[in-house]
């Protein structure tokens, strides 16, 4: 990638999005990081902080001059600090708004209207923005003004109840994984909004939730029918045979679900008594057997290392060695799709990070830029914005720009 001065405004080249505006006034993680998403596919993104930053930066890391999960979660973004409280700084995102596609953030549903910069109020600024509010629970019912945050839907949608063993407690999936599907929705739902824009010339409200992407993760589980009990097996584990094992170095997750690969399992592990076995034929069969089949294949693969199991596994039996994090970033197959770049940011220096998580044939994912420091474009933006030096300083010495 080509690394950008920090007293030039950095501009994304190519993708789909190309020439598309967002102003992000997000923060955290599910708002940021669709705006980045969106930054991967060509859109020009201005990240909008408030006097204190974005509470991510301050969030603990081992990199001593920056988060770690600020920088993966904003790349690609111009910086631009302002203090919404004031009336001039509101003035300035409104100058803003004129000039933009989309605007994206995540304040609780009453404080846009009470700050002046609701839906409608924009509307009437610019007709055609997308205008895509990120919440907790949503625009309605009791818990509308409630705060979310990943963890706290997993636990009240019922996500923690289905981890770890039956008889344990509910456990939690760390990687803020509702956060970055919710970050998903935001970027899909901005682009189609986009899309249906061209044929309507008109902008509209788009509103995602972390409760509606909790629940989206888990549709597969979210069916009862009439006449079901309350208590209904929604477990989707396979009975224990699909899972995470343990072998004679490191653990192994081992997908034995269709006949096909149940047979190769058995046949790789010497197992064939197995898979001859009628008892076993089918996979609910097998969830049945599960007490009496896992402890026979835990003998077998003791035998060998998670990574010599991956090996002769090879096509025949989906499965994977336990990595880490870190593997990853010399993982020959990560190399091969060309996931890692390398960037340049003016506090931290040069450090390795994801990229282009798209692929387009013809209009390929942008060329990324590290993220940015504190209100690292302020002036840059607001001078194309139209405002002088001279108003940017004033702006700058009551408080209203940072």
């Amino acid at each position: 990638m080509t690394s950008n001065p920090s007293d030039s405004l950095p501009t994304v080249a190519g993708g789909p999005l190309a020439g598309v505006r967002v102003l992000d006034l997000s923060a955290y993680i599910a708002g940021p990081y669709g705006c980045t998403l969106l930054a991967d596919q060509g859109a020009e993104v201005i990240k909008i902080e408030p006097p204190a930053g974005d509470n991510l930066r301050k969030y603990p890391s081992t990199l001593t001059t920056e988060s770690r999960a600020f920088l993966g979660v904003n790349r690609s973004k111009q910086g631009l600090a302002l203090d919404l409280k004031q009336e001039a700084a509101r003035e300035v995102l409104r100058d803003l708004v004129r000039q933009a596609d989309v605007l994206v953030h995540n304040f609780r549903p009453s404080v846009p209207d009470r700050l002046g910069i609701g839906y409608e109020q924009l509307r009437a600024i610019n007709p055609r923005l997308i205008y895509c509010a990120v919440t907790g629970y949503g625009e309605t019912g009791p818990l509308k003004e409630k705060a979310g945050y990943d963890q706290v839907l997993q636990t009240l949608t019922g996500m923690c109840t289905l981890q770890g063993k039956s008889e344990g407690p509910p456990e939690i999936l760390y990687g803020s994984i509702v956060d970055y599907y919710a970050a998903a929705m935001v970027s899909s739902s901005v682009a189609s909004a986009l899309y249906e824009r061209e044929r309507s010339g008109q902008g509209q409200y788009v509103g995602v939730s972390l409760l509606r992407s909790a629940m989206a993760l888990q549709s597969a589980r979210l069916i009862w029918a009439e006449g079901e009990p309350r208590e209904v097996g929604r477990d989707m584990r396979s009975g224990g045979i699909t899972g995470l094992h343990p072998t004679r170095a490191g653990y192994l997750y081992i997908s034995a679900n269709t006949p096909h690969f149940w047979q190769a399992l058995c046949e790789k592990t010497g197992l064939q008594a197995l898979a001859a076995d009628e008892r076993y034929d089918s996979v609910r069969k097998r969830a049945v057997h599960r007490d009496e089949i896992v402890p026979r294949l835990h003998e077998a693969l003791a035998t060998r290392s998670a990574l010599e199991w991956e090996a002769l596994f090879g096509e025949e039996v989906p499965c994977a060695a336990a990595r880490s994090v870190e593997d990853m970033f010399d993982f020959e197959q990560v190399q091969s799709e060309d996931l890692i770049a390398e960037f340049t940011h003016p506090v931290v220096g040069s450090y390795r990070g994801l990229q282009k998580p798209i692929k387009y044939g013809r209009t390929p994912c942008a060329t990324p830029y590290a993220a940015p420091t504190f209100g690292q474009h302020t002036d840059q933006v607001l001078a194309r914005a139209g405002l002088s030096a001279a108003t940017i300083t004033a702006l700058r010495k009551q408080g209203a720009v940072l």
